[in-house]
């Protein structure tokens, strides 16, 4: 990913998984238990204690399934983040460079792989020519995909840290027109 994509990335997620207006309907898939007893809440619960004990900064961007000022879908798009957001835990800090966010990006995952995410393969980039990188990598648990991610820009100055979780069978519900609408060019795909 480069340095000028980290905004749009940024905005697909914030707007898809965070400020979709995601008002949670409790009676749907992934938002109770899951796979195993496994569901969102506990998903959202690991995240967000990993995320503290590692120290990284308070996230300001709302939950997914946290009511936001968009909480009527004006459209197919926002529509289907809603239902989306029934199948999704996750955590995001868009902002200032934070010391040490590197480190306290892996210790929130060390932190992740003791509650039982199993870690997938590392993936490391360069950013830009003044020391940006990107780092991400995929865990898994109980039918849950987690991914992530660690973006620092030196050019703009700013971190970019998330972790986001999915339920593959909810997940895998939509149709490619769907997902693509979701995420357009940003879709991670297998």
């Amino acid at each position: 990913m480069r340095t000028r994509d980290m905004a749009a990335v940024a905005g697909v997620l914030a707007a898809v998984l965070f400020g979709a207006g995601c008002g949670a309907d409790g009676g749907e898939r992934g938002a109770g238990a899951g796979s195993g007893g496994f569901g969102r809440e506990a998903a959202q619960a690991e995240i967000r204690a990993a995320v503290a004990g590692a120290g990284l900064p308070k996230s300001e961007l709302p939950e997914p399934g946290e009511v936001t000022a968009t909480a009527t879908p004006a459209d197919e798009r926002e529509r289907i983040a809603q239902r989306a957001a029934v199948c999704t835990a996750a955590w995001q800090y868009i902002g200032p460079v934070v010391d040490g966010a590197r480190g306290k990006f892996d210790r929130t995952v060390e932190a992740l792989v003791g509650e039982g995410w199993t870690a997938g393969k590392r993936s490391e980039e360069k950013l830009d020519d003044k020391g940006g990188t990107h780092v991400g990598l995929t865990l898994k648990k109980s039918g849950w995909s987690l991914f992530a991610r660690h973006s620092t820009s030196k050019t703009v100055a700013m971190d970019m840290i998330s972790f986001q979780a999915s339920e593959d069978a909810c997940m895998n519900g939509f149709s490619e027109r769907e997902m693509d609408l979701l995420f357009g060019e940003d879709r991670e795909r297998p």
